[in-house]
């Protein structure tokens, strides 16, 4: 059963991803917390290995198609992909030196202030 919840949460998160850009740490993240029961750390780390290569190459490919990607948007995609690469691993060093429990709790307001800024703008 728990592997038709990660494939389902890799779907809704692929879904998500593909309308609105959000990806692990919004929606599976969460899901392999709250529904899975999974630490914090092992939901962030599953989130990345599910993220890193199939919603890149299919959501682009879809938007390529679509006409909706210009020279602009790789440009720019390059440039954050740049900090990802980076961010992630830096990410990933100070998150693995933290608790489980504290983690979690910065994950939360994180999630709450992008929450109140996207309802007030």
């Amino acid at each position: 059963m728990q592997f038709f919840w990660m494939f389902l949460t890799g779907i809704a998160a692929g879904v998500l991803s593909g309308m609105f850009g959000i990806g692990g740490g919004i929606v599976i993240v969460p899901a392999l917390v709250m529904i899975l029961g999974l630490s914090q750390h092992a939901a962030t780390a599953t989130s990345l290995i599910a993220l890193l290569l199939p919603v890149g190459i299919l959501g682009v490919a879809e938007y390529y198609r679509a006409g909706k990607i210009s020279g602009e948007n790789i440009l720019f995609g390059l440039l954050v992909a740049l900090g990802l690469f980076a961010g992630a691993f830096f990410g990933a060093k100070i998150a693995t030196g933290m608790t489980s429990e504290l983690l979690r709790k910065m994950f939360a307001v994180l999630i709450g202030i992008v929450a109140v800024r996207m309802w007030l703008q």
